[in-house]
């Protein structure tokens, strides 16, 4: 921490914790209650965790979507939900569906003792977003770009696909370049 001299501030208030503006997940994400890669998530009881879902929308041009280790309910970047391809949007909702299930049995969300493509519970995740792609007839070729994001070198993206089950293409040649490897890193906006 900076060391910092006392300085007298005008008569000012700065909250430091404030509430966190969430909504009905069932308001915004409608009809998942029937899909039935959701109702292999939660059973019988989806119709009303889908009820209870909390989602929290936050504006970044980083991040996708995640579930709070605090109490497991769903953060979503709105630039995410703006910009992204709406497979992927689909599928990312069906593979967070799977942490806010772990949560709720106590799992260990982010364990970093295991790297990101190792980690059970990711794996897990993966893994039913995977089953649901190719239900819908995505190749393993447009599921490797899917399990491409922005934090996963392309060896860690050929371990992920390995892990979930999927087929990768064989590498590139050296000789095409980080030029021809950057054009093929694709994000998911």
């Amino acid at each position: 921490m900076k060391a910092s001299t006392t300085v007298a501030l005008p008569n000012v208030q700065i909250p430091r914790e404030v509430p966190t503006t969430k909504h009905r997940f069932m308001d915004y994400f409608k009809g998942f209650e029937v899909v039935s890669a959701v109702r292999e998530i939660f059973g019988g009881a989806t119709d009303e965790i889908l009820m209870n879902l909390q989602a929290e929308f936050f504006s970044s041009r980083f991040g996708y979507m995640g579930v709070s280790d605090e109490d497991g309910h769903r953060l979503i970047s709105s630039y995410y939900l703006k910009e992204g391809n709406v497979r992927d949007l689909y599928l990312d909702v069906i593979h967070e569906l799977i942490h806010v299930r772990q949560f709720k049995e106590g799992k260990e969300l982010f364990d970093e003792s295991v790297e990101y493509v190792d980690r059970p519970t990711e794996v897990e995740a993966y893994k039913h977003a995977v089953k649901e792609a190719r239900r819908l007839g995505v190749s393993d070729d447009e599921i490797v770009e899917y399990l491409k994001v922005t934090w996963l070198s392309e060896e860690e993206v050929r371990r992920l696909a390995k892990n979930v089950g999927v087929k990768v293409a064989r590498k590139p040649s050296r000789g095409l370049g980080i030029g021809f490897q950057l054009l093929h890193m694709s994000a998911r906006y």
